[in-house]
C-alpha cells in the first residue's frame, strides 16, 4: 500500500486526544500534512492551552503514523493556537482580549474568588496569556489573593490604565483604586459605571483569556455585565449543601436567560481530608454539584477539596497552582482549567472580524 496524505489522516484518526478524546481528524486539527517518498511530516493544532501535554500528543501521533507500512521519518509540530469565539448576540469583542470567562456563583462564601484565581493561574501555566478582572466593587479579594495589594495602577494617557501583574497574570481591581478600609458604599449604577470602566478601560494585552471573578448573586452588576460583556461563558461555582446549590441555580439560569452559555460547574469544599489522620469525610454533603449538571444538562468541570493549605496559601499572595505546582490540588485546578479551556475551543469562532464595515452614505 503506497503511502498517501488519506493513509496517514486514517492512521491520526486512530489517536484521541488525551484531554478531549476526540481524534485531531475529525476536530480539524490537523494541518499541512506532507509526505516527501517514505518520510512524512504534519502540523496538530490544539484550540486549546497544554503545554504540559505537548510532548506526551507528540509522541502518540507519531506512534500512530509509524504504525503505517512503509513509513520512514515521522515529525509532528504540536502547538497551541487559541482564537476568539463567538459571544452574546449583538455585543462587540473587547480589544485586546480573545475570551472571556464569567466565574460566578449565587451566593458569597462558597470560594468562588479563590476558583477564580487557581483557574487564571492554571491557564497560565499552560502557555496562555492570561488576565484577571476583580469584578467584586464591594468585596474586592484578588489584591490580597495575588499578593500585590497596595499597589497602584499606572497611566500613560491619563484615560487609560495599565493591568498590574502578578505570577504571570494580568491584573485589575478596585482595590487598587481605593484604600483597603474604605467600604464601597456605592449604589448599583455606580458600582456598575465603575466596573465598565475597570473592564474597558484597562489596556489588556492580547488575552487568550480574561477571568473575570464575579460579586455574589444576581443584582445589577452582575446582570449589566452579563448584557453588555462580551462573555465567551460562565464558570458556576457551588459547594454541594442544598442551600448553595438554591442559589447557584439562579446564577445559572441568568446566565442562560441573557444567551451566556454555561461552560460547566465545579464543586468546591467537596470532600474535607483531615491533616492528622487522613479521614475523609463530606462535611457539606456528597453529589450536589454533579446532581445539578444532571438537572440542567450541563458539564460536571470537577470537584475541590476543603483544605487548609488553599486558605493558607492564597491568604499569603500565593494560590495552591503557584505555591505548589506539582502537587494534588495544583492539578485538580489545572484539569478544571483544561475542561474549561476546550469547551471553549469547541464553540463556535467569532466571525464579526470577517464581515466589512457598511456604510450608506448620501452623494
Amino acid at each position: 500500500m503506497s503511502l498517501t496524505e488519506q493513509s496517514v489522516l486514517d492512521s491520526l484518526r486512530q489517536y484521541a486526544d488525551p484531554n478531549t478524546g476526540k481524534d485531531y481528524v475529525s476536530a480539524r486539527w490537523v494541518k499541512n500534512v506532507r509526505v516527501s517518498g517514505a518520510d512524512v511530516s504534519f502540523d496538530i493544532e490544539l484550540g486549546y492551552p497544554a503545554k504540559s501535554q505537548i510532548d506526551t500528543i507528540r509522541q502518540g501521533v507519531i506512534a500512530a503514523v509509524k504504525g503505517l507500512p512503509g513509513v520512514g521519518n515521522v515529525s509532528a509540530n504540536v502547538f497551541t493556537r487559541i482564537v476568539a469565539h463567538a459571544v452574546q448576540q449583538g455585543v462587540k469583542l473587547l480589544p485586546g482580549v480573545k475570551n472571556i470567562v464569567a466565574v460566578a456563583s449565587g451566593k458569597g462564601g462558597v470560594g468562588k474568588s479563590t476558583t477564580s484565581v487557581n483557574l487564571a493561574l492554571a491557564l497560565a501555566a499552560e502557555g496562555a496569556t492570561v488576565g484577571i478582572l476583580d469584578a467584586d466593587i464591594y468585596g474586592p479579594s484578588q489584591p490580597q489573593m495575588l499578593g500585590i495589594g497596595g499597589q497602584q495602577p499606572e497611566s500613560a494617557d491619563g484615560k487609560s490604565m495599565e493591568p498590574l501583574q502578578a505570577h504571570g497574570l494580568q491584573v485589575m481591581s478596585i482595590g487598587f483604586l481605593v484604600d483597603v478600609e474604605t467600604p464601597m458604599v456605592w449604589r448599583g449604577p455606580m458600582a456598575t459605571q465603575a466596573l465598565n470602566q475597570l473592564l474597558k478601560e484597562t489596556n489588556w494585552k492580547d488575552l487568550d483569556y480574561l477571568i473575570i471573578d464575579m460579586p455574589p448573586g444576581t443584582g445589577d452588576i452582575q446582570l449589566t455585565l452579563s448584557q453588555s460583556v462580551p462573555v465567551t461563558g460562565a464558570v458556576i461555582v457551588t459547594t454541594p449543601q442544598d442551600i448553595a446549590l438554591l442559589d447557584a441555580r439562579k446564577g445559572l439560569k441568568m446566565f442562560e436567560k441573557v444567551g451566556v452559555p454555561i461552560i460547566g460547574i465545579v464543586e468546591n469544599m467537596s470532600i474535607h481530608i483531615c491533616s492528622k489522620c487522613g479521614h475523609e469525610e463530606h462535611i457539606f454533603g456528597s453529589g450536589g454539584g454533579e446532581a445539578m449538571c444532571r438537572d440542567y444538562g450541563v458539564p460536571f468541570l470537577g470537584a475541590l477539596p476543603l483544605d487548609i493549605q488553599i486558605r493558607k496559601q492564597v491568604d499569603g499572595g500565593v494560590p495552591s497552582v503557584v505555591a505548589d505546582p506539582q502537587g494534588r490540588v495544583a492539578e485538580l485546578y489545572k484539569g478544571i482549567a483544561r475542561q474549561v479551556a476546550i469547551a471553549i475551543a469547541e464553540r463556535q469562532k467569532d466571525m464579526s472580524h470577517k464581515f466589512p464595515s457598511i456604510v450608506v452614505q448620501n452623494t
